[in-house]
């Protein structure tokens, strides 16, 4: 899931202090030293400060200050809490500190994170990503009301490697913004954790495994059914929900469901998608083409139903060519019936997607098998290209 992500804001921050009044020892040498910049002087005084004055609200504040200069970020939230929980004295203070310092971490986490999309060694690549996700921790630290902060963060971690802790940080986004978006997102994530458990399971044949794999897809179907009635019209949520519903061996379910929504309402290309591609799951071909090309009718500018009805003719035609090798029955070609059908959308597919060399490779197949050779090389080799 590589991708390049954008900065939002670069603000100005000036080191505060406050003006000179009555005080300690320590907070006046304190002020002193940080107008010199002397800043382990001042340091060293406001430890003396709240550790004879534990009440003491401006030197928490001005060490948490110090401690932002030196990017200890974490040492100086906590030092601004202490002072806010003494007094509101500092609150503007520190709300545009904090600000400006969530400002400068966000933007780096994003220069680090395209750093590592431009890097070619692993090595670079962990340790672009490990300071992107550095930074945006800090940034949500710092703003955690901040979406774009977590989104990014989750990003980081998926091409770090670590979807756990990307999981984690999507389910708290989809907590705090219930967007399309974060719940596409995290239905994508636990049905790539399931496919994981999946592959280990068919690898070692622990139960365990097939069991979590499980528990993963239907948490999949849960956050996306939960999308899908928040946002009936986002194809994207529907399409994940079709294929987590295939994963989680709930064929039968979504069947149901999607045809009760089609006649219901059979103007409706969302149902028709659904529908006809719960059944291309099921290998019903017939109906399967069916739906999906009504799908299409209702938006030819819909390309997944584009993709997914081309798919469809291919796997039927593919079926029936089985069977006929089966049976022995050389003189039966039916099965090319339906690679015609597939091929003006595999052309068309193409012409939208030039550069996708899976479907460049398969449309070569199908030219083969209508005996189109001139083309069918002219396929193979554009997909050799793009290898």
């Amino acid at each position: 899931m590589k991708r390049v992500i954008n900065s939002l804001v670069i603000l100005a921050m000036l080191f505060g202090v406050v003006a000179f009044q009555c005080s300690s020892t320590e907070l006046t040498s304190a002020r002193l030293y940080i107008q010199q910049k002397n800043y382990k002087k001042a340091k060293e005084a406001l430890l003396k400060e709240i550790k004879k004055n534990p009440k003491s609200d401006e030197g928490y504040f001005l060490l948490g200050s110090i401690l932002g200069e030196e990017g200890d970020i974490i040492g100086m939230v906590e030092n601004y809490e202490k002072s806010l929980s003494i007094s509101n004295k500092f609150e503007d203070k520190i709300n545009k500190s904090k600000l400006f310092y969530w400002a400068q971490a966000f933007n780096k986490g994003v220069n680090f994170f395209n750093k590592s999309v431009k890097v070619t060694t692993p090595d670079s690549v962990k340790e672009m990503l490990s300071e992107s996700i550095k930074q945006f921790e800090n940034a949500i630290l710092l703003e955690p009301d901040s979406l774009d902060s977590y989104m990014n963060l989750a990003y980081a971690y998926i091409n770090y490697g670590d979807m756990d802790s990307a999981i984690k940080t999507v389910e708290k986004l989809n907590e705090k913004s219930g967007s399309a978006q974060s719940y596409k997102l995290l239905g994508d994530l636990y049905t790539r954790k399931g496919a994981e458990f999946k592959d280990k399971f068919a690898v070692d044949g622990n139960k365990e495994d097939s069991v979590k794999a499980m528990e993963y897809f239907d948490k999949a179907v849960s956050v996306l059914e939960e999308g899908r009635k928040k946002y009936p019209d986002d194809s994207d949520i529907l399409l994940q929900l079709t294929n987590a519903y295939i994963a989680a061996n709930k064929i039968d379910v979504a069947k149901d469901a999607f045809k009760e929504g089609v006649e219901k309402e059979p103007d409706n290309k969302f149902y028709r998608f659904g529908y006809g591609t719960i059944l291309l799951g099921a290998n019903e071909f017939e109906e399967a083409t069916k739906q999906l090309e009504k799908a299409y009718e209702l938006d030819p500018n819909d390309e997944k139903a584009l993709y997914n009805l081309a798919i469809a003719y291919v796997k039927w035609g593919a079926k029936l060519q089985e069977k006929a090798a089966e049976s022995e029955k050389e003189e039966d070609t039916g099965y090319k019936e339906k690679f015609e059908k597939a091929l003006p959308y595999l052309e068309k597919y193409v012409e939208l997607h030039p550069d996708d060399g899976v479907v460049w490779d398969l449309l070569g197949r199908v030219y083969a098998n209508l005996g189109i050779m001139d083309k069918s090389q002219e396929a193979f080799k554009k997909a050799d290209e793009l290898k």
